[in-house]
């Protein structure tokens, strides 16, 4: 009987989810959910003076707004002190651990002496077996007995064998003097006790592994299968700053990113299937594997992700389009007097905007920009107003009106016929039409502008132009 894949994103509330986490949760929300299995979701807070409730509602709306559901309800780990303590004990009653009173004074001074000596500094076990009367004055912590001899051997998923010997580790502390249980010793047993299967997080992690490894086996555990995933790095190879990305997840939203894009830019952050470039979720869950995970470091590369960003725009149905457009200022069609609030003319509008927006704010901005009547125009267009341009815009004011056009085509149709009858050339009349209905050059097509806009509203529009440049 195949095993149950079980996997778990367990993130720190002490900040924002960034995207090196996200994606760490999105490879263990894959795996889980091809096979069948379970996603879990749990919040380390232990660090009571730097858990944040703000950065935790941050996490769990970051997965929201992805669109990764997890299993059961989330665990917090500061809800189960009791549970930990309950192990600690267990192990202390097993001569499994024992209580170390070393001081923190004393602690420090070996420490510095070993880096005066160019070692690294490692507890030499003193209290392992003691038996004698504690001293006074001092509150001991808990450390594990950790093997003499032999090595902690793993195979990882990504990184192949990984062997630790013995002489490398040392008896580790599982709880503090103020009662306390340490990060390795927690997340072992969470992960026991949650039944998690299978491990996939960032290489960071690969030192911490051996120490988990001696928790699961004083504790007889079942030990899970564990991948390390080489981090994410700016362009330049170094580690990946705020300049180059490494923000929290909901800022990716505020930025106008979808979050189809931030999901398919970063499962191609470490991991490939051939040549395909473009993964839906759900193609994904038919074809993501672990054991595939790459086993060198990626590069952000911001082209990459605006370039995704906008295909998925595009692929975005329109009446989906206007309402995540709400969030960043897009009023629809309808609260504009006199515009053409038909479904052709937003198909038609949106078609435009969609070949010409690599988010969603320069979506909104061009839209608004579009849609609002220009305050300020163009100073190098400006200079073709002159006397023979303010001829031509009158014959444009008079013209407009008496345009009887279904589509943009025939609108750009009759632009061109204006311009035969009145022996203009087409270069002459769309400077001045974008000038007037604009503001500015460039933008969408005019016979898209018109109409949308309607006649009325561009043939206003012009006239404001003149009598403000009489």
């Amino acid at each position: 009987m195949a095993r149950k894949i079980v996997t778990r994103f367990a993130p720190s509330p002490t900040g924002y989810l960034h995207i090196g986490g996200l994606r760490t949760a999105l490879f263990n929300y894959l795996y889980a959910k091809r096979y069948n299995g379970e996603f879990l979701l749990r919040i380390e807070d232990t660090d009571m003076a730097r858990n944040s409730q703000q950065a935790t509602q941050a996490i769990i709306q970051s997965f929201e707004w992805v669109g990764l559901s997890h299993d059961r309800e989330i665990f917090y780990q500061s809800k189960r002190f009791d549970i930990y303590a309950k192990y600690i004990q267990k192990l202390l009653d097993e001569d499994k651990a024992y209580y170390c009173y070393m001081s923190k004074e004393e602690l420090d001074a070996k420490r510095e002496e070993a880096q005066a000596q160019g070692k690294v500094w490692k507890y030499d076990n003193r209290y392992r077996d003691f038996k004698g009367t504690p001293p006074e004055g001092i509150t001991p912590v808990v450390r594990i007995k950790a093997p003499l001899e032999g090595a902690i051997e793993f195979h990882d998923g990504v990184k192949g064998v990984i062997s630790v010997h013995a002489k490398e580790l040392d008896d580790f502390v599982i709880a503090r003097a103020d009662g306390t249980p340490t990060y390795n010793f927690v997340v072992a047993i969470d992960d026991a006790l949650m039944g998690v299967s299978d491990v996939i997080r960032g290489d960071d992690h690969i030192s911490n592994t051996p120490k988990q490894i001696i928790v699961y086996q004083a504790l007889d555990f079942e030990i899970p299968k564990f991948f390390h995933v080489p981090m994410i790095l700016s362009p330049e190879g170094k580690k990946l700053s705020k300049r180059d990305g490494a923000m929290g997840v909901m800022d990716y939203q505020k930025m106008g990113y979808l979050p189809e894009a931030l999901l398919n830019f970063l499962v191609r952050l470490g991991w490939s299937y051939g040549d395909e470039e473009i993964f839906s979720l759900s193609r994904l869950l038919e074809i993501f594997d672990p054991y595939t995970l790459n086993t060198a470091p990626s590069s952000y590369n911001q082209e990459k992700l605006l370039w995704l960003n906008q295909h998925y725009i595009k692929q975005t149905p329109n009446a989906k389009l206007v309402e995540l457009l709400k969030d960043f200022g897009v009023q629809s069609l309808e609260t504009y007097k006199g515009i053409n609030t038909t479904p052709q003319a937003l198909d038609s509008l949106f078609g435009e905007l969609k070949d010409r927006s690599k988010t969603l704010v320069e979506f909104a901005t061009q839209y608004n920009e579009i849609l609002q009547a220009p305050t300020t125009y163009d100073p190098k267009l400006l200079k073709k107003l002159d006397s023979q341009g303010k001829e031509i815009m009158q014959k444009l004011c008079a013209f407009l009106p008496t345009l009887c056009a279904d589509s943009p085509s025939d609108i750009e149709s009759a632009l061109h016929t204006f311009g035969d009858t009145h022996q203009l050339k087409i270069g002459q009349i769309m400077p001045l039409l974008r000038l007037g209905i604009l503001g500015k050059g460039g933008g969408i097509a005019m016979g898209v502008a018109i109409f949308v806009l309607g006649v009325q509203e561009c043939t206003k529009r012009l006239h404001a132009l003149l009598d403000s440049h009489q």
